[in-house]
């Protein structure tokens, strides 16, 4: 049978949504427009509602389809598991590891943990999903996601095993007069124009200032280490970022210890064993094997 004869109505219905376009989701599936065109019609004919507005501007979901929204988007993610688990019966040749995960984890863990798992397993795939706690506890939730680095402080409902913790380091313009300090105290650093990295509702640094009694000023809420770090530079304000993140840097900018001093701990996430593909067990397994060597 054609690949376009067996079009995925659900999953053509969710691509469209994705990319705002009948072209663009026609490219991402590899068929032609007229057939994700037909498959969302169908989807609309069995169901006898419309889901879809569609006008020169684009697509958009109709009253409708915002409240079917959720449901075929865990058909979707429901049916990659169905096929993830018949290859494992098949054996471990093809596959898809989706990992929700923050910024740090994925620049200076997985690059050498996938490394290793492709020396094994070369056909697996990945898809990285870059978000910050509470998103990506939801996408393991939704299935989006087989597992998360998180921490565990910060979520709720999910099984967690532990992994390493890191400590929160204080990060300065060139030439601060904190700088010049072996640590910073919290209470020095609440002073200063803050820039806080938004982690999704839990953040490290707020939860130690609250502890010691600290408002801090906060001027700007960013959602990205890096942008942080050239603010910084800039002489913007200060922060404090994960000591995971500021490894291997190239930005003129002062890293101190903080007083007291602040742990992350990072563990991963995930619903059950039994949601996990066995790639994903697999994976894990190496992880586990690894922390010890993890900086």
């Amino acid at each position: 049978m054609q690949k376009e004869a067996c079009t995925d109505r659900y999953q053509a219905f969710l691509r469209i949504v994705e990319t705002g376009s009948f072209t663009r989701a026609a490219a991402a599936l590899e068929v032609t427009q007229s057939a994700v065109s037909q498959a969302v019609s169908a989807l609309e004919e069995d169901l006898q509602l419309k889901l879809l507005n569609r006008s020169r501007g684009g697509v958009s979901l109709t009253p409708d389809g915002k409240a079917l929204f959720p449901y075929i988007e865990r058909i979707c993610y429901e049916t990659r598991s169905l096929s993830e688990h018949a290859r494992e019966i098949r054996g471990l040749e093809t596959g898809t590891i989706r990992i929700g995960t923050m910024g740090s984890v994925s620049a200076h863990w997985l690059p050498s943990l996938i490394a290793a798992f492709q020396q094994h397993y070369p056909k697996i795939e990945f898809t990285i999903l870059q978000g910050d706690y509470l998103s990506i506890a939801e996408w393991v939730r939704q299935g989006a996601a087989d597992f998360g680095f998180v921490n565990s402080r910060a979520i709720k409902g999910l099984r967690t095993f532990p992994v390493k913790s890191g400590r929160m380091l204080a990060v300065l313009p060139p030439g601060h007069p904190l700088s010049t300090r072996e640590t910073v105290p919290l209470a020095e650093l609440a002073k200063e124009r803050f820039i806080l990295l938004e982690e999704g509702g839990y953040s490290e640094p707020l939860r130690a200032f609250e502890k010691e009694g600290l408002t801090p000023d906060i001027r700007y809420t960013i959602h990205d280490d890096y942008a942080i770090m050239n603010m910084v530079e800039a002489g913007l304000g200060v922060s404090m970022l994960a000591e995971l993140m500021l490894r291997r840097i190239d930005y003129k900018i002062a890293i101190r210890p903080t007083e007291p001093e602040v742990v992350r701990p990072i563990s991963v996430c995930y619903k059950d064993r039994l949601s996990l593909t066995l790639a994903a067990r697999r994976f894990l397994e190496l992880l586990k094997e690894n922390i010890p060597a993890l900086p």
